[in-house]
């Protein structure tokens, strides 16, 4: 093993018991694992660090412990008419590390190079997703930047306002023939990530491959069979 890639397991076992630390106590985990609480606690606050190979046995002990769609769920503050503020997820940095290798896994064998996404609420888990995967990510705005000269530019219809929007995005973010990634926080209706891969091909990419934090109602399965392409959502909700 690779002295990064050892790095990166103990990195991940800390976000692990950081995460279950905030639903198990230190005397329940120390039951689990086994080990005292002054070791775990250590861990948890990043005084210390494992062995590889204590690392690689505590992750394969306590990820049956580890339920990331419920973790999403349970921090997505809902209103009185149905509303939700995604801001506790996207803030937990454990829960997002997380998140993004388990992401990163799953699209691993699409070869993505560009990570794609609209400001201002996808940018925190597209950064995370990239990072983890090695690639660049690049997102859309809704005004253009002075000091850029040349857009690709989509207008659209809100459902949400009905009113005309539109995404500009630089021409030197993605290039001809790249693979992109779209990643959103929250996909509703799905006419901003329709504009999104509109931008993919008037640069000439080829668009790979979404996924979403949270979806409402049955939009994943219409994007899959509209555009041919893996598309997923960490937590799905009833419209």
């Amino acid at each position: 093993m690779s002295q990064l890639k050892s790095v990166k397991e103990k990195l991940r076992l800390i976000n692990i018991l950081r995460l279950l630390k905030e639903n198990y106590t230190y005397e329940e985990l120390s039951k689990i694992t086994g080990l005292p609480i002054t070791v775990l606690n250590r861990y948890v606050r990043g005084k210390v660090l494992p062995s590889s190979e204590r690392t690689r046995e505590l992750i394969s002990l306590l990820a049956q412990y580890v339920d990331l769609p419920s973790e999403v769920y349970r921090r997505l503050h809902f209103d009185s008419r149905g509303f939700f503020d995604s801001m506790s997820v996207l803030s937990d940095t454990s829960l997002m590390s997380l998140l993004a290798e388990d992401i990163a896994s799953r699209f691993s064998d699409l070869e993505i190079d560009k990570i794609l996404t609209a400001a201002t609420d996808g940018i925190p888990l597209a950064v995370y997703i990239g990072r983890e995967m090695g690639v660049d990510v690049v997102y859309a705005k809704k005004k253009k930047e002075v000091g850029i000269e040349k857009f690709y530019e989509v207008n659209y219809v809100s459902s949400a306002s009905g009113s005309l929007s539109t995404l500009y995005l630089p021409t030197w973010a993605v290039g001809k023939g790249e693979r992109v990634l779209i990643v959103d926080d929250v996909i509703r209706s799905g006419e901003t990530q329709r504009a999104l891969a509109e931008l993919c091909s008037m640069a000439g990419a080829k668009l790979v491959g979404m996924l979403f934090l949270v979806s409402v109602g049955d939009i994943v399965e219409k994007l899959r069979e509209e555009y041919s392409i893996p598309v997923e959502s960490i937590v799905t909700l009833e419209r």
